[in-house]
């Protein structure tokens, strides 16, 4: 092999390793990108859900409320 292939060859596999490393470094930022996307997804259901969890204790508390009334009454008939 001569000093000019043997550079030749040298230079190729420099090349693909090249462009081995811009096709990974792509691929890596649509991952982070969607990654990304993902966990801010994640973070607005995760508020969703809080606010939903929030709206179902006012709703059982009223309910809780009314049926303690309710007992309330019962035990006023009982006592009549």
């Amino acid at each position: 092999m001569s000093p000019l292939e043997f550079e030749g060859d040298s230079l190729s596999s420099l090349e693909e390793r090249i462009q081995r490393a811009v096709q990974l470094v792509a691929r890596l930022r649509e991952e982070h990108g969607a990654a990304l996307e993902e966990a801010a997804e994640a973070k607005r259901e995760a508020v969703r859900l809080a606010e939903e969890v929030k709206t179902l204790q006012a709703e059982r508390k009223q309910v809780r409320n009314r049926i303690e009334k309710l007992l309330g009454q019962i035990d006023q008939l009982g006592a009549s």
